[in-house]
């Protein structure tokens, strides 16, 4: 997939699905002369050093722009702070060998451990022996099998990413009598695929003058998007609005959308490519938007990893613990705000 808080200070999620768990109650004695709950003494991150901290970082093979740009994101967070030393494995498509690079980080007795895994039930079970050996696990977007493999999940919302850009297309084809929708989905065998097209279809429920007429599954990849896009395109001589679930797909799409001479509909894309941004900027074309899915969240398991290894809550909230569970805002990117976001716009 509140808006989006994309500042460089503190915790960049935007936190639209907060579960605190492990929770420390603070209460304040009958017999204390201060009033003021423990809560507000509690200790919470922020820039300060502290204690000193290694975190271990496991991501699968950066083949994507979004993979490499969470490495980078991750990368750049852990360099802000001196009392953090990262330990970043090359990354891995292959189950096994990821287990590998994680069995490795665990043997080095690193303080916490980010992981984003190939395949959350394949890692599972290391997930499991991370926790079992005293290591606090962050779990980065794609979900082990059980909540005992992690102490903190953070990732983005596919569901939300279509709910979002269903209803950002229903409001602006709101007026129009007869709108038709054309959709350009991920691959149909993953399960965020699956719900970035569930969240789109029930967004539009609320708009009865639009009906989703086709619907194409490409590969996430550029030379797919092209493909699938010229397919639809052909199929369909007359529409008002495109949902692409990927914006690397989309440089395919826009590629085959421009060869066909095609300017008549608008077009909402997914995760927030700096080119995507850029078009949208320049709004020359019929991409007028794109729908986050961010991979600051990176940056902030950086920041949940510190807080753990430092024993801290999360500045903000009154707990004393960070939540068990953080899920990034897919929050809409157009010509009013994409300014905003550009920084954080991968390649």
């Amino acid at each position: 997939m509140p808006q989006l808080n994309t500042s460089r200070r503190g915790l960049l999620f935007g936190a639209a699905a907060v579960s605190a768990g492990a929770l420390l109650t603070g209460c304040t004695s009958n017999d204390s002369d201060d009033d003021k709950p423990a809560a507000n003494d509690q200790p919470a991150t922020d820039d300060k050093p502290g204690k000193q901290v290694t975190i271990g970082f496991a991501g699968p093979q950066a083949d994507h722009g979004w993979l490499n740009a969470i490495n980078d994101n991750a990368k750049k967070r852990a360099e802000k702070y001196s009392d953090v030393t990262l330990e970043i494995t090359e990354g891995s498509n292959d189950t096994a060998q990821q287990i590998g690079q994680i069995e490795t980080l665990i043997n080095k007795k690193v303080d916490v451990l980010v992981v984003l895994p190939a395949d959350g039930k394949a890692l599972t079970q290391v997930g499991l022996k991370a926790m079992r050996a005293g290591i606090p696990v962050v779990n980065l977007d794609r979900v082990f099998n059980t909540p005992q493999a992690y102490r903190c999940w953070i990732g983005g919302d596919n569901y939300g990413m279509g709910l979002s850009a269903g209803h950002y297309i229903g409001e602006k084809l709101k007026g129009k009598s007869g709108a038709k929708v054309i959709e350009l989905a991920g691959l149909d065998n993953l399960e965020l695929t699956k719900q970035r097209t569930q969240g789109f279809d029930d967004a539009l429920k609320n708009y009865p003058n639009i009906k989703k007429v086709a619907r194409q599954a490409a590969d996430f990849t550029v030379e797919s998007g092209q493909a699938k896009m010229a397919q639809l395109l052909q199929a369909q001589s007359k529409f008002d609005a495109l949902w692409n679930h990927d914006d690397d797909q989309g440089v395919g799409a826009l590629r085959a959308i421009e060869q066909a001479g095609r300017d008549d509909f608008l077009m909402v894309g997914g995760a927030g490519a700096l080119s995507a941004f850029q078009a949208i900027e320049q709004d020359k074309g019929v991409l007028k938007a794109t729908v986050l899915y961010p991979p600051t969240m990176a940056a902030s398991a950086i920041d949940l990893a510190r807080a753990l290894g430092q024993s801290k809550g999360v500045a903000g909230l009154a707990e004393f613990e960070i939540p068990t569970s953080l899920t990034c805002y897919s929050a809409v990117v157009d010509k009013e705000n994409v300014a905003q976001y550009m920084s954080t716009g991968f390649r």
